[in-house]
């Protein structure tokens, strides 16, 4: 398994020219953190990114957060790992995930059905498609996007690990008895830098609209976490929103990061948001740097 250190940047770059995305991974590299964790959406074609990225840098692990499984074939995906790890000089770590239906099936017009055995066959597959160009020297890992039980034991039995989104240390403790020791997990952690609670919650909210209640698979894993209907409802409640989203000063932040990892996490993905607008607080990616 690479050697992710404690702290990563999980950040779409969707909003950055391809200019500024460079100035950004080399801006999180030179502040010493060990990952950047980009998801696939709706923009750039993330192996193709994140090669140009690996041009670019010389000690940064890039990771997906997550490729989308509906998006290419298991032999496709495990090409397009081995290449990664080929051009990047082994810094490379595929993200997997199954996405969710309104993307899956509104957007690229598949059929999204049993999500959890498409996994697990796709996995098969995966480790059984054939490369014909030099392989590397071991066999590169891959970690899930694993939310509820099922799919976190798949990820324990079938994979090097998990990368949750979009949950609390209450998840991540979860995560960590399923997974179990020597598997890696890294949940990610969005922070805002803002101790007025009203325009914290306000920023915040704007970043859960997009997850909750939109997209299911977020709403089913915080419905068996204990959150209610009530809590999704208006913008969701201050209660999941605060625990969603870490607010406040650096001690705050830094104790929200803290939690995770006394819940069990290897690595923390630390998504950086602004009050305003769609890029990265640069501000805080520095003050959170690993030595500070």
């Amino acid at each position: 398994m690479l050697d992710l250190g404690k702290l990563g940047i999980w950040f779409s770059h969707n909003a950055m020219t391809i200019e500024q995305s460079v100035a950004f991974a080399q801006r999180v590299e030179a502040c010493g953190y060990s990952a950047l964790w980009i998801p696939e959406a709706l923009g750039r074609e993330p192996f193709a990114h994140l090669a140009y990225l690996a041009a670019k840098t010389s000690r940064l692990v890039l990771a997906t957060g997550i490729a989308n499984i509906w998006a290419r074939d298991p032999v496709t995906m495990a090409a397009a790992q081995k290449t990664l790890v080929e051009v990047s000089g082994n810094r490379f770590l595929l993200g997997l995930g199954v996405s969710h239906a309104p993307l899956v099936e509104g957007v690229r017009g598949h059929r999204y059905q049993r999500p959890l055995s498409y996994m697990r066959t796709y996995l098969e597959r995966m480790a059984a498609a054939p490369y014909d160009a030099p392989a590397p020297a071991e066999k590169p890992p891959v970690v899930l996007a694993a939310l509820r039980a099922r799919m976190l034991a798949l990820a324990r039995d079938k994979a090097d690990g998990a990368h949750p989104y979009f949950v609390p240390p209450a998840h991540t403790r979860k995560a960590r008895e399923i997974l179990g020791p020597g598997k890696l997990l890294a949940p990610a952690q969005a922070v805002i830098w803002e101790t007025d609670p009203v325009k914290a919650r306000a920023a915040a909210r704007q970043y859960m609209r997009t997850y909750v209640p939109r997209l299911p698979n977020y709403t089913n894993n915080l419905r068996e976490l204990g959150y209610s209907e009530t809590d999704f409802a208006n913008g969701c409640s201050d209660r999941l929103v605060d625990d969603i989203v870490a607010w406040g000063d650096l001690e705050a932040i830094r104790a929200r990061l803290q939690a995770h990892f006394d819940a069990g996490a290897d690595h923390v993905c630390i998504l950086p948001l602004a009050t305003e607008g769609r890029l990265p607080n640069l501000e805080l990616v520095e003050a959170l740097a690993p030595g500070r």
